[in-house]
């Protein structure tokens, strides 16, 4: 399947992913992490359940603090 992740073309051997599947794929690790999918706000309570379907537009953001 082909998605836009992060304004970049990406392709995955799979029909469907779930959240923490794309993450786990891509090695994504930050704790504090902003996720939507086609401009949707996906909840961290939701990483496993909500599905990433060929064609769709992710970003996934850090958030970094600091002082």
């Amino acid at each position: 399947m082909k998605v836009i992740l992060n304004n970049k073309e990406e392709v995955f051997d799979a029909d469907t992913l779930t959240i923490n599947g794309l993450l786990k794929i891509k090695k994504f690790t930050f704790k504090m992490l902003v996720i939507k999918v086609n401009g949707q706000l996906i909840k961290k309570s939701d990483y496993d359940l909500a599905t990433v379907n060929d064609g769709d537009d992710v970003m996934v953001l850090h958030l970094i603090s600091g002082g």
